[in-house]
């Protein structure tokens, strides 16, 4: 925070840090990114809890079980959290679904569900947090995706739920920079964890003419997610990312991915929209 952003509120913050230990939440902590950032935070000295449908595996994480997906329930689970700690100090969404399906035949249960998790899931938890990270000084961070500036055949859904996450830090970052908190989206690309295993995939019966194009799309996703970086990596950028004194409202992790993401942004969207098709193996 550069000095021009101090508030009382901020500095008494920090000193009461001081003398305590830190708090972190982590939304989707017992698996993949959400996992490896638990344990780096735990390293750090902080205290953390996870908030999942999953508990944690390991006793120094303790695990408040909720259904992203279920109105309230995160809601429920980070004022339990906050209030046992007495505070909150960082917050991170990691919660995250997946899903390869044709437009035309996509069900709206499924891409219903998808936002849920993905984005309305991280405006539920975000708003329920705030409140204790204005008195701290806290930090938010959101899991968002490289998929969210370029579209993924087939998982588009998916796409367009990411490009969300991104203008939600963003929008809030604007908002709560006032009050001393400070909200960033971390943009990983392939990662390889188990999501890709964990994805929804339309069957033969389902996808009918496009069968075929499905096929060969989500087998080119998988094959680039576990290809890619290791969650540990991407944790670790979620922790300097936490510590940065001015953090950018959107951060990509990874130096491949930090040049993906300019290429993405400065070529014309038919030449990255041709790359794409040539990467998932389409027409």
């Amino acid at each position: 925070m550069e000095e021009s952003e101090k508030t009382p509120q901020t500095e008494k913050a920090a000193e009461e840090k001081k003398g305590g230990r830190r708090t972190a939440i982590v939304v989707g902590g017992s698996s993949g990114i959400g996992r490896e950032t638990a344990l780096r935070l735990l390293a750090k000295g902080f205290r953390v809890f996870n908030i999942s449908r999953t508990p944690f595996r390991g006793e120094r994480v303790h695990t408040i079980e909720a259904d992203a997906a279920q109105e309230g329930e995160l809601s429920r689970a980070v004022y339990a959290a906050a209030e046992e700690a007495d505070g909150v100090d960082l917050f991170v969404y990691s919660a995250g679904y997946s899903m390869a399906a044709p437009l035309e035949y996509a069900k709206s249960r499924d891409y219903r569900y998808l936002f849920e998790v993905n984005y309305f899931g991280a405006v539920e938890a975000l708003r329920a947090v705030a409140p204790y990270l204005k008195k701290r000084g806290g930090r938010a961070i959101l899991v968002g995706s490289l998929g969210g500036g370029v579209p993924i055949p087939y998982d588009g859904f998916y796409s367009a739920s990411k490009a969300a996450i991104e203008m939600l830090a963003r929008e809030s970052d604007l908002e709560l920079r006032p009050h001393g908190v400070r909200v960033s989206a971390i943009l990983p690309g392939g990662t390889a964890t188990d999501f890709t295993y964990s994805r929804r995939v339309y069957s033969d019966e389902e996808s009918l003419g496009y069968t075929p194009s499905v096929k060969k799309a989500s087998a080119a996703l998988a094959n680039m997610e576990q290809g890619g970086m290791n969650p540990s990596l991407v944790a670790d950028a979620i922790v300097k990312l936490s510590e940065k004194r001015n953090p950018p409202p959107v951060a990509v992790a990874g130096g491949k991915n930090t040049v993906l993401r300019y290429l993405g942004k400065v070529l014309p969207e038919r030449v990255t929209d041709w790359a794409v098709r040539r990467k998932f193996n389409q027409k």
